[in-house]
């Protein structure tokens, strides 16, 4: 029995959703689907009954794309959001709303705890700031989608919205029994110092916020799982492992390898580096 991961699976893109299509069947397996699955309900709601299908178990967070306000279906916000949790249930896959749920693979006692945190434009420059971050970001020519399409409402901000989020993500985890590992699973990077975007490095603002730059150790992470930048790698961070397991548009993979070459496997995971380990491990 294993934790796999992915993210990004943009199966709006006709490579991506084949990539599902071909995927066999882990009936042993747990899967995580790290966000940006698509950008339209029907795409999220096809490929989430794919993967169920195929897995034991499939827990979902939502990423930005999921939450953006396109086409007939075009709620806005928490609306939005209520729709995509409403879809996972139907579908039988564990959502944030759902709580943490225990993973019963073999060793220590582990909470797997699917989150929804949002970003609050921390992840600039400290003579930047939040309220600079958008014409920082413009003046080297990034012009983020979410400024369009991802709606706040009912919330006055994008920053307040995460900063709700945050806030009913920890009382989430004071639950977790002391005794517990984590698993933190976030579609949005919980460190800043994981934000590698050579190509477009003021994209960051939308990467997360740096209120949950400690989590790791806070609530006693053994594996914290992000997506979005489209940048596999495997981190260390006190010695907890970091991995990012995004698929990505299709330049951003091998199709001729298929889906399954690009699952993560989260659980059971290998044991930390030794004290030279000398950065990312990336992934291919």
């Amino acid at each position: 029995m294993r934790l796999l991961a992915t993210s990004d699976l943009h199966v709006n893109h006709t490579g991506n959703a084949q990539a599902v299509k071909d995927l066999a069947a882990h009936p042993d397996d747990w899967l995580l689907v790290v966000g940006d699955v698509a950008d339209r309900l029907e795409h999220v709601a096809w490929a989430l009954d794919q993967l169920r299908q195929r897995f034991a178990k499939v827990i979902w967070v939502p990423g930005n794309h999921e939450l953006w306000s396109v086409g007939p279906d075009a709620d806005r916000g928490l609306l939005r959001y209520a729709r995509l949790v409403d879809l996972a249930r139907r579908l039988d896959v564990h959502t944030p709303e759902d709580g943490w749920i225990r993973w019963p693979g073999e060793g220590p006692p582990r909470a797997i705890v699917p989150m929804f945190l949002l970003y609050d434009y921390t992840f600039v420059p400290d003579d930047v700031g939040p309220d600079g971050a958008v014409a920082w970001a413009a003046a080297d020519g990034i012009r983020a989608t979410d400024e369009v399409l991802l709606h706040p409402d009912p919330f006055p901000s994008r920053q307040a919205w995460c900063a709700e989020r945050v806030a009913r993500t920890e009382a989430l985890l004071a639950t977790v029994p002391p005794d517990h590992r984590t698993v933190l699973v976030n579609h949005w990077t919980l460190r800043h110092d994981l934000v590698r975007l050579y190509s477009v490095p003021r994209y960051a603002p939308w990467c997360g916020t740096t209120a949950t730059e400690d989590w790791h150790v806070r609530h006693r992470a053994e594996v914290v799982v992000s997506g979005h930048l489209h940048m596999r790698a495997t981190d260390w961070r006190d010695g907890v492992r970091f991995e990012e397991v995004s698929l990505g548009y299709p330049r951003h993979w091998h199709g001729e390898r298929g889906l399954a070459s690009y699952l993560r496997t989260i659980l059971p995971g290998p044991d930390a580096p030794g004290p030279h380990h000398g950065g990312p491990i990336w992934h291919r």
